[in-house]
């Protein structure tokens, strides 16, 4: 990259990261789609205005800039050789308006964020995309995101209510002032002349009239969306109406705000089998007509990838799957009557599809339900196929997802001709499936892009793919936008006057060619070639990473350094600078990857339940820390697990010393330790470093009980705030008014869950201290007859590892035995089965609860839940709440990554004050107490605080 356009970022954009290191580089080129582009410069902007100051800097110097949220784009739109912007980190603000009736959003926010905010009114947006966990805002409108339910009413184009966007220019519009058209024809004259020109080009030409009111009878995100020139009189609202869709190729879009769609609670789903696709899209009308708001196609090869899931599929079972199609049909209403009346009719229609030999006769007849099992098993065959296919795939080679659509009476063709493409191109592993309410296919293939023979065969199979929608007079793309891999095709599906309309609309809103060049528009008739993304395998525990980036928004590093995403590619940017004997390229990534993606790593694998693939991230940077443990580190682990009784009371005088230095001076003593040794082993510590808890010894109790406690070493270590007693003494404290009565282990002062020595690599003294604990554990719990809590949730978590542990140390036959203990949080069982039989006053009106990553990852959050709310009039759960980042003692050895990870449920709850702020984990309630500066205890704390 050129030194004075970096100069001049860095001048104009003081204090926002502008960077060109190569860790952020690779780190940054990466979106979920099959296109990679390397950026010249990576930023992080920090407000609209930094997005201004990159755009006209960008220009001036001939560079072309693209805009980044969530990367979950499909079409290489999210990719570049120029500038990159990050638009997710300082654009997350959400603002519900109107009692939920509109949502104002920034575009870094999250669809489930903002779901999340609309709940509590009833409401929710209506573009509903799959990717709801990770797309933001500014993709889901770049694109017009639909989904399964959204059809062409529901979309961002029919609920948009207003936006602000900033034009290459630097002009800003915004569409909610009452004179937004008058203020762009003063600020943007020729723009305001030339949409209002082409406004009556377009509608005094009838072919386009005729063309556009096709194209958008269906989804469309193929092109610009010029029915909006049709749509809307004023050139503001084309100008707003035309960057719905524009995938930043015409500005940047800083806010928007949706009118919001009512969300229905109750909900009836069924799986229909039929003999054939003829006889499933001959039934679409009358099941639509009769109150289906979702309909769900699978083809024949779908159904086959489903019958081999771990869970059975009951409408599948016993199938013999020849041309078979299904639908996943599914009726939603406001009222339960309202359902009642749905499903009835959805019956009726089921039963004449029966008696007309129509409907598969299983031998579990196929009915609807809206009971939650049946209801998640027929949703997994849908939801499972990507997994599944993905997941499955060649490693090195590309889950490549596409969609098109096609006018109603073409789908049953369309399926067809879809699959003998397929087939005919070597796609044997090839599976439709898609919205068929509204005739939207989607289909995945995965080639080799690394053979150039598969490339020149995807290119051949794309050519027959646009021969095969064009012909049914369909769009080329329904969902995905139009990006890289069909901008070549965007003339042949509008014709030459339609286009030539779009490239005067490019040509008058980005003259430089700056916004995202190649995207929508092109001349380049093999773009969807060019750039494609071959991944190195690296790792079998990566390699079927699709790069989609679901794992990100859980991620608790996401705002400091890496996200599992980002922690996968740099693994596959080095592997394949190094097979391609670049070792200077990748040395320079190498040199930032331990910090930047193995120890700021929290380890705490929420990214595994978020991957559609099912990888767990953290497990692979705990591979990367063991490997860099010597043989002399890894007898030191051993050494304290042998030793943990003494060991812990040790660090527990260094605890009770350090509670009596000034905090100004522990932080200077320990910030000069860490120079000189390293980050990763000295803690930086404070004046909020508690004092030392009490000894597990002092609980001590061997009669035979109802239940186990293994008190965690964290609540010896440190001290509960305050007058509290302490999550053990609390747990101890109900169960006795409960008349339970609690069994603690043998020498339990020896023992741990392992955790310290699973995140740190330290296998040796892992074994040994799993050994130890598993048997004590088993003797303690009669071999799992009663049992065995924690009073930490992730020691919880850690012990759930016990079996891995133990296997991993060759124990085999203890590892099996171990799997039979009934291990739960404390939290839980007091909420299962001591909270009934206890008597608690509601002590205050109300209290904010942050449950961790190990709550999230067993669910025990209804239980935290409820006995928050033993105590508390109102119990909230911070939208923004997510790990911590406290990390057993990452948050201390890096400081930086419980900051980022906290920062924005801090600012959530710091919007009001709470009466008590609860978690279940001890380090977690000191990250979250060091985050708001309001005190975190344990739920059980409140809880025997409460009682009676």
């Amino acid at each position: 990259m050129s030194t004075a356009l970096l100069t001049d970022l860095r001048t104009a954009l003081e204090g926002t990261a502008v960077s060109d290191r190569p860790v952020d580089l690779a780190r940054a080129a990466h979106d979920a789609s099959h296109v990679l582009l390397h950026p010249q410069a990576f930023v992080v902007a920090r407000d609209t205005p930094d997005v201004a100051r990159t755009l006209a800097i960008a220009s001036r110097h001939g560079v072309p800039v693209t805009f980044r949220s969530g990367g979950t784009s499909l079409s290489g739109q999210a990719v570049t050789d120029g500038v990159l912007i990050d638009t997710r980190r300082g654009f997350r603000d959400v603002e519900v308006l109107d009692d939920g009736a509109r949502v104002r959003c920034r575009p870094g926010a999250t669809v489930r964020t903002v779901n999340a905010h609309l709940a509590p009114y009833g409401r929710a947006l209506g573009p509903d995309p799959a990717s709801e966990a990770a797309c933001t805002i500014g993709g889901v409108v770049a694109d017009n995101s639909s989904g399964m339910a959204c059809g062409t009413t529901r979309n961002t184009y029919r609920t948009l209510d207003c936006l602000e966007a900033v034009l290459l220019s630097g002009t800003v519009i915004d569409t909610a002032l009452p004179d937004a058209d008058a203020r762009l024809k003063a600020a943007e004259p020729e723009v305001w002349e030339g949409l209002a020109r082409l406004r009556d080009r377009v509608r005094g030409n009838p072919d386009s009239v005729r063309r556009i009111e096709h194209q958008y009878s269906m989804k469309n995100t193929m092109g610009y969306g010029v029915n909006s020139f049709l749509d809307f009189d004023e050139p503001v609202q084309i100008l707003a109406h035309l960057l719905v869709g524009s995938e930043g190729t015409l500005g940047f879009i800083s806010s928007v705000t949706f009118r919001t769609v009512p969300v229905h609670q109750h909900i009836s789903t069924a799986l229909l089998v039929f003999e054939g696709i003829e006889t499933a899209t001959a039934a679409l009308p009358d099941l639509v007509g009769a109150g289906a708001e979702t309909a769900e196609l699978m083809d024949a090869a779908s159904l086959r990838v489903a019958q081999h899931f771990p869970t059975p599929v009951d409408a599948l079972t016993g199938l013999e799957v020849r041309d078979h199609t299904a639908l996943l049909v599914e009726a939603r209403a406001a009222e339960a009557g309202e359902l009642d009346e749905h499903v009835h009719r959805l019956e009726g229609v089921l039963d004449g599809l029966r008696h007309d030999g129509l409907l598969t006769d299983l031998a579990i007849p196929t009915r609807f339900s809206a009971d939650p099992v049946p209801r998640a098993q027929a949703w997994a065959v849908r939801k499972g196929l990507y997994t599944a296919v993905a997941g499955a795939r060649r490693a090195g080679s590309t889950a490549l997802l596409e969609d098109i659509v096609v006018p109603m009476p073409a789908l049953t063709q369309a399926v067809r001709d879809l699959g003998e493409i397929c087939a005919r191109h070597g796609y044997d592993e090839a599976v439709v499936f898609g919205h068929a309410k509204d005739a939207n296919l989607h289909f995945m293939i995965n080639p080799d892009l690394r053979d150039p023979a598969q490339v020149e065969t995807l290119g051949a199979f794309s050519d027959d793919l646009v021969d095969l929608v064009l012909a049914a007079d369909g769009s080329l793309k329904a969902e995905h936008g139009t990006g890289r891999v069909m901008a070549p095709f965007v003339e042949r599906q509008f014709g030459s006057e339609l286009y030539a309309v779009m490239r005067e609309v490019k040509r008058l809103l980005d003259p430089t060619n700056t916004l995202n060049p190649g995207v929508v528009i092109t001349d380049d008739e093999r773009a969807h070639l060019r750039a494609l993304k071959a991944p190195t395998p690296v790792d079998e525990a990566v390699d079927r990473c699709v790069e989609c980036g679901y794992c990100e928004p859980v991620c608790p590093s996401r705002d400091v350094t890496t996200t599992p995403r980002q922690r996968i590619v740099l693994m596959r940017e080095m592997a394949a600078h190094r097979a391609a004997g670049r070792e200077d390229e990748a040395d320079a990534i190498a040199k930032d990857f331990d910090y930047m993606a193995v120890q700021t790593c929290a380890a705490d694998s929420l990214c595994q339940p978020a991957c559609p693939v099912g990888i767990d991230t953290g497990i692979v940077m705990k591979g990367f820390r063991k490997d860099a443990q010597t043989p002399a580190v890894q007898r030191v682990g051993a050494a304290l697990a042998d030793n943990w009784g003494p060991t812990l009371t040790g660090l527990r005088v260094g605890v009770g010393v350090a509670d009596h230095v000034p905090g100004t001076l522990l932080e200077r003593i320990t910030a000069t330790a860490r120079a000189v040794l390293s980050p990763d082993l000295v803690p930086l510590v404070g004046d909020d470093l508690p004092g030392p808890g009490l000894s597990r010894r002092t609980n001590a109790r061997q009669e035979p009980g109802d239940v186990v406690l293994l008190p965690s070493c964290i609540g010896e270590l440190f001290a509960p705030e305050g007058d509290s007693p302490g999550a053990a003494q609390a747990f101890l404290a109900v169960c006795d008014r409960a008349g339970i009565t609690v069994r603690l282990p043998k020498d339990m002062d020896g023992l741990c869950c392992g955790t310290v020595w699973r995140s740190k690599g330290l296998t040796e003294g892992l074994g040994q201290m799993a050994v130890r604990t598993a048997r004590a554990l088993l003797e303690a719990s009669e071999d799992g007859r009663v049992p065995v809590v924690m009073d930490a949730s992730s020691c919880t978590h850690g012990l759930h590892a016990l079996p891995a542990d133990l296997d991993a140390a060759g124990e085999y036959a203890l590892a099996e035995r171990v799997a039979g203990l009934q291990i739960m949080d404390a939290t839980r069982f007091v909420a299962e089965h001591v909270l009934p039989r206890l008597t608690v006053r509601r002590t205050v009106r109300s209290a904010v609860l942050h449950p961790t990553c190990s709550d999230r990852h067993v669910d025990d959050i209804p239980a935290l839940r409820a006995i928050a709310e033993a105590v508390a009039d109102e119990v909230v759960v911070p939208v923004e709440s997510g790990c911590c980042g406290f990390a057993g003692d990452r948050g201390m050895l890096h400081p930086e990554l419980t900051a980022g990870a906290t920062a924005r449920e801090a600012e959530e709850v710091d919007h009001r004050t709470y009466d008590l702020y609860l978690s279940s984990n001890r380090t977690c309630e000191l990250g979250m107490s060091r985050a708001t500066g309001h005190t975190y205890h344990h739920v059980l704390e409140a809880l025997a605080d409460a009682l009676v």
